[in-house]
């Protein structure tokens, strides 16, 4: 049976961040019956530490045998978009989990980049210095549409998604800019994390308000 990839974002307003932070406290209760599921908080990308969190936008990814509707997060939300996915390529764990069931298969339209990391936390604070210069880098990077951070904790449990034109837009990004590469090869030496996953999807559909995404400007009818 087909498996069925969903991120969910959604926007609310600042009356209702209790409210969020209540749904994420049982976050459990209501993901149901999915195959693999985590709700996330988010931010910019550009530190992932505490001061960059956006408590205004939360998030949720879903593995499931059919679509996942979240009901109780649509009440409080201002905006809401849901973006489809087919798994192309996945490498590494997420809670001990292998989530994605990837196709292998080429796609040239839009694609999703995900990747999610648990800090070792003597290693942290490395981290953390390197990040700044790789996000400027992504900021500019020709083919971005949107980008955000994620996270299942405040410090440590953190990651990202960008959202590319096209598949060679993102391997550009990844393979030829100086800070992200010399992120990239450092990795292995200094032992950043305890455990990483990278995934990237075909965007089989974008459904609802794509500035939730932080739709890039410009990039509105893309």
């Amino acid at each position: 049976m087909p498996e069925h990839v969903t991120l969910h974002v959604w926007r609310v307003p600042r009356r209702a961040v209790g409210s969020a932070l209540l749904r994420m406290a049982f976050a459990r209760r209501l993901l149901g019956d999915v195959r693999f599921g985590k709700f996330l908080g988010t931010g910019t990308g550009t530190s992932f530490g505490p001061g960059d969190a956006d408590l205004s936008r939360w998030a949720a990814l879903t593995v499931s045998d059919s679509p996942v509707r979240f009901p109780a997060w649509d009440r409080i939300a201002t905006g809401h978009a849901r973006v489809e996915l087919e798994p192309l390529i996945s490498r590494g764990t997420w809670s001990g989990h292998s989530p994605f069931a990837p196709t292998g298969r080429r796609h040239d339209g839009m694609v999703l980049a995900l990747t999610r990391a648990r800090l070792r936390p003597a290693r942290a604070l490395r981290f953390w210095r390197a990040i700044p210069a790789v996000a400027r880098e992504v900021a500019d990077a020709p083919g971005l549409l949107a980008r955000f951070g994620v996270g299942e904790a405040p410090i440590g449990w953190q990651g990202t998604v960008s959202v590319w034109r096209g598949a060679a837009d993102l391997t550009a990004f990844a393979y030829r800019q100086p800070e992200h590469r010399a992120a990239i090869a450092r990795t292995p030496a200094d032992r950043w994390y305890a455990e990483e996953l990278f995934a990237r999807f075909a965007v089989l559909g974008i459904s609802g308000d794509r500035s939730v995404l932080g739709w890039a400007p410009g990039q509105e009818r893309t």
